[in-house]
């Protein structure tokens, strides 16, 4: 009888952690994609097409089974991060990434989970366990490092700005989706944030029809992929993860991001990583594996 109850709740504490990394192996071939596609579409009709394809998506599966629909304040904070982070934050980071490599776009956006976990730590009281700060300081690290070895030694101010931008969007975002899951399924959440984003994003439609008729198949496959994938199905299980774990431990993750991007574009486009590289993703594993492993170690202690 003891091993039938423990078996369920190992798998289930096992979910949100591979929900997690389905986010973010996801979000590191968002790179790869976003850096084929965007010499064909311009940084909004990009983002447009991008949520559209993930709305659809999205609402196929929503229309499988009846839904309830938020209303006042879980409803408006749904719409606020969906404008926030799934539309304008992918606006400016594909704006961002025709004005710096993508090294130090990734290093410029990883501010972010540090914005997160001190946001979280002071507006929805998760505090600021020691291994959460150790390990944050550890991947930024290894951000860094990936930056460095990564960098083709152009630096814009506009796109190092519109990259900081982008991270303190993501940075509210995750804070006002997290409120939203109190309340919000994590699935109806993605959805209709999603449509938020792809709603604020319409005033590309005309520039978004014109480059789908002048673009290379290959790059609206592209596109397309950026839309069921790294949006649709990411940020689905993104959400998941997140109504179970807190927005600064869960945020930790991203920082694997980077060095996900640097493997698949070893075994997508052939650019062989340099060992400076690697070394920036081993850093980037140990700080997050230190975001999971210290609480547990102490919960131990306490128990003994």
């Amino acid at each position: 009888m003891t091993t039938t109850t423990t078996v369920p709740a190992r798998t289930t504490a096992l979910l949100p952690l591979l929900a997690a990394g389905t986010t973010m192996i996801l979000w590191a071939s968002a790179f790869i994609a976003i850096r084929s596609v965007g010499a064909d579409y311009s940084p909004g009709s990009l983002a447009l097409g991008r949520l559209l394809t993930g709305s659809v998506a999205l609402t196929a599966v929503a229309l499988l089974r009846p839904r309830t629909i938020p209303r006042g304040r879980p409803l408006a904070l749904v719409i606020a991060y969906g404008v926030l982070w799934f539309g304008i934050y992918a606006v400016l980071i594909n704006a961002a990434e025709h004005h710096l490599d993508a090294g130090t776009t990734a290093l410029v956006v990883n501010v972010g989970p540090i914005l997160i976990a001190v946001l979280a730590g002071i507006y929805l009281k998760e505090g600021f366990p020691r291994g959460l700060v150790a390990g944050l300081a550890i991947a930024f690290c290894g951000v860094a490092t990936i930056a460095v070895a990564t960098s083709t030694g152009q630096r814009d101010t506009a796109g190092v700005l519109l990259a900081l931008g982008a991270a303190a969007l993501y940075a509210v975002g995750v804070l006002l989706q997290k409120q939203a899951l109190d309340t919000v399924d994590p699935f109806t959440a993605t959805w209709l944030g999603c449509l938020a984003g792809a709603a604020v994003c319409l005033p590309w439609a005309g520039t978004l029809i014109h480059e789908v008729g002048t673009a290379p198949a290959s790059a609206t496959l592209g596109l397309l992929y950026l839309g069921v994938f790294p949006t649709a199905v990411a940020f689905a299980t993104w959400a998941y993860a997140l109504r179970r774990m807190t927005a600064g431990k869960l945020s930790s993750s991203s920082y694997l991001v980077p060095a996900l991007a640097v493997l698949l574009s070893w075994a997508v486009l052939g650019e062989v990583p340099t060992a400076l590289a690697l070394a920036g993703g081993a850093l980037c594993l140990a700080g997050v594996a230190v975001t999971r492993a210290w609480p547990r170690k102490n919960a131990e202690r306490e128990q003994q």
